[in-house]
């Protein structure tokens, strides 16, 4: 072969070569795409019929900004904590796995059961069953430990050996699940359904992000509750050896929009609620901020972004958004009230907060705080440094009073929305 045809194969050798090396990249890239999960092509209309439907659901008004582009989760809310509307939402109804996010119905459920000063001395039964690969928050056989001991085991650090031993003192896993299930009925979060009280894979247990935030907001209601989730850090109790004064270890919460780490800043205003994550459910968010007297929830489900830690990032972009665009956009829909509440037997509107199922006297979630200052919010004020200033929101949370359902309705009928624009449904 002469010079110049070495020459000629080389040159188009160099210019064909990327063209078809880049073809199959470009193919698998789509093929990746195309075997995303699709949402179902109807679902609930629970809270309003634009929920049923899959994709974004926003309705824009005067001068509202437009909402992150940097937005990968399969399911996600943004939702007003007090009135319950909905700002915005993106496949709402879609049920997915929960992960640890379930662990809010379960302390919604369970929470009133016991009190915090009730003992329980661990058997080997108690922690049975335990899902390989759990989050632990460290508890051990033959060792006691309080009720809020345990539920500050659930809170921080998740720990599927804390609701295991929750779950055994009410009477096991299938009155359990059965309380869980009955319980989210109660609420009308009708996408979800339990299996495993602490949000490990299980077949069939699912909840959506809708469902998830109406959950999270009736737990708020409840001030041990608030006060759980916005405690940063605590002194959790070792083992008990003979004959020595107990010695105590520190967890930190796992929620990093509250404690910050790995990369991930505290959001300002955080006040909780609780993460979760597992193989088959991806990463799980929901939380809770306030800012400037507005409260917001936002929920996101299995981003599929490659960011580090995307879960927490979309969330504080929803949360930015919302607190931005309160008051500038029509709701998209509501959180509903618990089905008590449309039957007339909820508490009544002298702006107390009961735990659920129980008859709380009416003094304020305040006078509660400053009762248990030993725990959660005393917690989260020995905080030092910046991260005190961060925690305003969560101070502000559990010492305030929150609007019953009856009241958070007529406040809701009250109120002047902006005028309609149409649905933006990318």
């Amino acid at each position: 072969m002469s010079a110049s045809k070495k020459t000629a194969w080389a040159v188009a050798a160099a210019v064909l070569l990327p063209l078809v090396v880049a073809v199959p990249a470009h193919a698998d890239t789509k093929d990746e795409k195309d075997k995303q999960p699709k949402p179902p092509a109807a679902m609930s209309s629970v809270g309003g019929p634009l929920l049923g439907s899959p994709g974004t659901q926003v309705k824009l008004g005067p001068g509202a900004p437009v909402l992150p582009k940097e937005l990968s989760g399969r399911s996600w809310i943004v939702a007003d904590a007090e009135n319950g509307q909905i700002l915005a939402a993106h496949n709402a109804h879609w049920p997915l796995a929960p992960a640890s996010t379930l662990k809010m119905l379960f302390a919604d459920t369970l929470l009133p059961k016991f009190p915090k000063t009730q003992n329980h001395l661990v058997t080997n039964a108690d922690m049975a069953g335990i899902g390989e690969g759990s989050s632990l928050v460290g508890i051990k056989e033959k060792q006691t430990y309080s009720v809020h001991d345990l539920w500050l085991g659930v809170f921080l650090r998740s720990g599927n050996d804390a609701v295991h031993v929750l779950t055994s003192m009410n009477n096991g896993l299938r009155q359990t699940v059965k309380d869980m299930n009955d319980h989210a009925a109660e609420l009308q979060a009708l996408d979800t359904h339990v299996v495993s009280p602490d949000g490990y894979d299980a077949p069939g247990q699912v909840s959506s992000a809708y469902d998830l935030t109406l959950i999270a907001r009736n737990g708020m209601q409840n001030q041990d509750f608030r006060e759980y989730a916005a405690t940063p850090r605590a002194a959790f109790p070792g083992e008990q050896k003979p004959g020595k004064k107990r010695e105590t270890f520190e967890i930190q919460n796992t929620n990093r929009l509250l404690t910050g780490d790995l990369g991930v800043a505290p959001y300002q205003g955080i006040a909780g609620v609780k993460n979760g994550n597992t193989t088959h459910a991806g990463a799980t968010f929901t939380g809770v901020a306030e800012r400037n007297g507005r409260v917001l929830l936002v929920t996101v489900m299995n981003p599929s972004s490659k960011e580090q830690h995307a879960v927490y990032r979309e969330t504080a972009r929803l949360l930015d958004w919302g607190f931005a665009a309160y008051g500038k956009v029509t709701p998209v829909g509501e959180l509903v009230p618990p089905r008590s509440a449309r039957t007339g037997t909820s508490a009544p509107d002298d702006g107390s907060v009961p735990a659920p199922g129980k008859n709380a006297p009416g003094d304020s979630a305040r006078a509660a705080a400053k009762e248990h200052r030993s725990g959660g919010v005393g917690i989260a004020l020995a905080v030092t440094g910046g991260v005190l200033v961060l925690l305003a929101g969560a101070v502000f949370l559990v010492n305030r009073r929150w609007p019953l359902a009856a009241s958070a309705a007529r406040r809701r009928r009250s109120e002047q929305t902006p005028e309609s624009a149409p649905d933006v449904t990318p």
